[in-house]
């Protein structure tokens, strides 16, 4: 059985840092920007640890504006 994990992508630019995703994450894959801000002036979500990703998709169920995608890739 091969194995899988999660990939997320996060659209920098809708996101407006509300960090339900971050809240959401039970493997602390995504944190708030500390310093930059997207175009629209919020300090957006990014991917810290993408080795930890489990692919739950929690993070893309939960945001109100749909600014992750979780895709699944087989490893090994």
């Amino acid at each position: 059985m091969a194995k899988v994990k999660g990939a997320v992508v996060v659209d920098s630019e809708r996101c407006k840092g509300c960090e339900l995703c971050v809240e959401a994450c039970p493997s602390a894959v995504l944190s708030l920007n500390p310093g930059d801000v997207n175009t629209r002036g919020y300090r957006y979500v990014y991917v810290k640890e993408q080795d930890n990703c489990i692919g739950c998709a929690n993070c893309g169920l939960v945001c109100p504006d749909g600014c992750l995608t979780v895709y699944k890739v087989k490893v090994g």
